[in-house]
């Protein structure tokens, strides 16, 4: 092969026909000679699909930053506090993707073709190494490595593990490693490489990698069946004593983690040839009884703890033991994908030789988030809510925003939106914000609408969704005003308004975009209120017409896109969304409200929610006085409407502000109360069916305290000038600290004599409003 035509990838050269159907694990190493002290050593690698990158054993990072269908990135590493003088082994496992929907991580893009590329240089004092793949780099195919599906109905992690160890698995980085059985690695020509994987295409990393720590276990939950002693089993998780279990014997425990957790397992071994290891991971004790909800068989739970009256659900690995590990070399299973659990299940059997346990923790992991914004108030409730809703934050932010990080791992328009305030609300960083408006960006659909998730393998298109893409651009304009982000995502922001406006019927508020999940084409997901349980999460109404909350939120969408084409000076366009916004929202008065002055769920249907009357506040189609009454109605009469659920309370508890029954925020509060009496660590996903146990939709607490509570926002785009407008509630004092793009504002106020006193400072002008 000409020098010229290599692509500077590489694979292994005995892939099959039936490899490519299949995950496979694929190993790469190479050694490299260091004659004098390091200067510099600076690599650029990325793979189809997923990297984990070492350097004489030890882990340097994990990879490529998740990409999109038109992005594929490449991340720069640092390894010269890895490398040393005299002979180094470096070391790269991929996780390789079918390009079949069904067969891989849904949230993982891929391309038909696999591999491997790195391109570096060591440079020493007296010598300089290239480092770049190319047949300089051996290869192994680990085909004792199974992903095993963690569900037969919905499964989109494809990253659980059934395998097995061998001597060349678990010694593939010595230095004196045993390379039978491996192989010279082939360089892909030029024209073998899919355009985005192009090398002049790779895309530099834009977020920072993430955060990994290593954790111990709580403790043992419970003994379920173990001959050994509680006591050896805790010196065994918490001061890695070792254990030993007896050959032929079957050994179970449960291990808490104290608080739900993402992190890569480590277990070390010793001896215990095929022994069989299950390790199962869970959010939560379960009750035995289950339920249906919104078309999945779900267990019933109560108090998250009790392993009395509980069992532990889960998805879980399987590992056949080697036998090769001894006390100073012992043998290493750590699963390639990162886990989530908050209790381990750990069960154990022997064959004709006793395993010695020697060590079991994690790595911790998730994004860099650095929070500084602290809020306190006369509700101490509150404070056991923020450190729930923290939790839930960073739990669902990895390389990407995530709904939940135990069932999915996938980057949801509506969940993110509300997930990017709460980290400008505590952090004001927006890096991983600016990757998920890129991401979303480039999901966008032929007709208009974007990816309901992206990163994403599949279609999958709710139409509103794109809604809260404009209102994301909306948000980073009053925290950061970047007129290039603006700019650059004008065209989406057209593109996405035109496909609604086609739909605008000759009444003039939207017809049908879509309807039930699994059903029609689009999903007309609204929210997961229970009333609307048998209609996958959209409003009965669908089932005779069209859906009012469409119309609602397309003219919230035209709003926003209203002050952002003004802000850039496109009065024209400004003009043509204000008149298309007057255009519906008088047809939505005319036709979708009945004779109480409600808002309909659908035109001229005497069908109710409490979520029509939100967006109804919040789109001003309703007056103050008008809005306070119906919101109200839908507060002290439950059973007449469906009510907002953990997912559509940022907008509820909004629209509770706007119309002055934020007092009312007292008894919503109450839901995340009940998460804590449940002995709940992070946010559950809903009430209705408590499916996922940590979805940062209901990190609500990290935008209320500061926003609503303390009353500290952006006045003008960029933080120019700060707006302090505390809304008291219930409450009877406030303080803290609000991280903003342009500093910390400190704001500390109290009631009195039933008026506020506020006092403030600020590195900005204020703009004080009342209440």
């Amino acid at each position: 092969m000409n020098a010229n035509d290599t692509s500077g990838w590489i694979w292994t050269p005995d892939w099959t026909a039936k490899d490519q159907q299949i995950p496979r694990l694929v190993l790469f190493r190479r050694s490299l000679e260091i004659t004098s002290p390091i200067e510099l050593a600076k690599i650029k690698v990325t793979a189809d699909s997923r990297y984990k990158f070492y350097v004489n054993g030890k882990l340097v990072e994990v990879g490529p930053l998740k990409g999109n269908q038109k992005k594929w990135y490449v991340d720069t590493l640092d390894i010269s506090n890895y490398l040393h003088v005299g002979l180094n082994v470096i070391g790269v496992k991929v996780l390789r993707y079918p390009d079949i929907h069904l067969a891989g991580n849904y949230g993982v893009v891929r391309t038909e073709m696999p591999g491997l590329y790195v391109q570096g240089e060591v440079v020493t004092e007296q010598m300089r190494y290239d480092l770049k793949t190319d047949p300089n780099w051996f290869t192994f195919t680990d085909r004792h490595f199974e992903i095993v599906s963690e569900a037969n109905d919905f499964a989109p992690l494809q990253i659980y593990e059934k395998s097995s160890s061998t001597t060349i698995l678990q010694k593939w980085l010595d230095t004196d490693a045993d390379l039978t059985g491996w192989q010279q690695a082939k360089s892909y020509r030029q024209n073998e490489i899919p355009n985005v994987l192009k090398v002049k295409n790779l895309v530099a990393r834009t977020v920072p990698f993430m955060k990994r720590k290593l954790a111990r276990f709580g403790g043992i939950k419970q003994l379920v069946q173990t001959n050994s002693t509680l006591t050896s089993w805790n010196a065994f998780l918490l001061d890695d004593q070792p254990l030993t279990i007896p050959a032929k014997q079957h050994a179970i425990v449960e291990i808490t983690a104290n608080a739900e957790q993402t992190g890569y397992l480590r277990l070390s071994v010793v001896e215990g040839k095929q022994a069989r290891i299950k390790i199962l991971q869970s959010e939560a004790y379960v009750k035995p009884e289950t339920e249906m909800v919104n078309g999945l068989t779900i267990h019933v739970k109560a108090d998250r703890e009790d392993a009395k009256n509980g069992n532990l659900e889960g998805f879980f690995d399987t590992y056949t033991v080697n036998g090769m590990g001894t006390i100073s070399s012992p043998e290493m299973y750590v699963p390639f994908w990162l886990r989530t659990f908050r209790f381990i299940r750990l069960e154990i059997e022997t064959g004709q030789q006793p395993l010695t346990l020697t060590q079991f923790n994690y790595e911790s992991t998730g994004y860099p988030l650095e929070v500084q914004t602290q809020v306190q108030t006369s509700d101490s409730s509150l404070q056991d809510i923020w450190q729930l809703s923290e939790r839930t934050l960073r739990r669902c932010m990895h390389e990407t925003y995530e709904d939940c990080p135990y069932y999915e791992q996938q980057q949801y328009l509506m969940d993110t939106r509300a997930q990017i305030l709460y980290t400008y609300a505590i952090s004001a960083d927006d890096r991983l914000a600016r990757k998920a408006i890129d991401d979303f960006k480039c999901s966008q659909n032929p007709d208009g609408t974007l990816n309901a998730s992206s990163p994403s393998f599949e279609e999958n298109i709710i139409p509103t969704f794109s809604i809260y893409y404009i209102l994301m651009i909306y948000d980073h304009m009053m925290y950061f005003d970047d007129h290039q982000l603006l700019q650059d995502n004008l065209p989406t922001i057209e593109r996405i308004l035109a496909y609604f406006d086609r739909h605008v019927t000759d009444q003039g508020y939207l017809d049908n975009l879509g309807g039930l999940n699994g059903i029609s084409r689009y999903w007309s997901f609204i929210d997961w209120a229970v009333e609307w349980n048998q209609t996958s999460g959209v409003p009965s109404a669908v089932k005779k017409g069209p859906v009012t909350l469409e119309s609602l939120l397309y003219l919230y969408g035209l709003q926003a896109a209203i002050k952002i084409v003004a802000h850039l000076g496109f009065d024209k366009l400004a003009d043509k969304y204000l008149d298309q916004a007057s255009k519906l929202r008088i047809a939505i008065k005319k036709y979708c409200m009945g004779k109480n002055g409600m808002i309909q769920d659908g035109p001229n249907l005497e069908t109710y929610s409490q979520h029509a009357q939100v967006f109804g506040i919040l789109t001003h189609v309703l007056s103050y006085e008008q809005g306070q009454r119906n919101l109200k109605r839908t507060i002290d009469h439950r059973q007449e409407y469906a009510q907002c659920s953990v997912a559509m309370s940022f907008y509820l508890f909004a629209a509770l502000k706007q119309v002055g029954l934020y007092a009312e925020s007292n008894q919503y509060w109450e839901i995340w109360r009940r998460m804590i009496a449940k002995n709940c660590t992070t946010s559950v996903e809903a009430e209705a069916g408590e499916r996922s146990e940590c979805h940062a939709w209901g990190a609500l607490a990290l935008y209320e305290l500061p926003t609503t509570i303390l009353g500290v926002s952006p006045a003008e785009p960029g933080y120019r000038t700060v707006a302090i407008k505390p809304t008291p509630g219930y409450l009877q004092w406030a303080k803290g600290s609000v991280k903003t793009p342009v500093g910390m504002v400190n704001v500390d106020w109290k009631v009195q004599n039933e008026r506020l006193v506020l006092n403030y400072t600020a590195p900005v002008a204020v703009v004080l409003e009342e209440s």
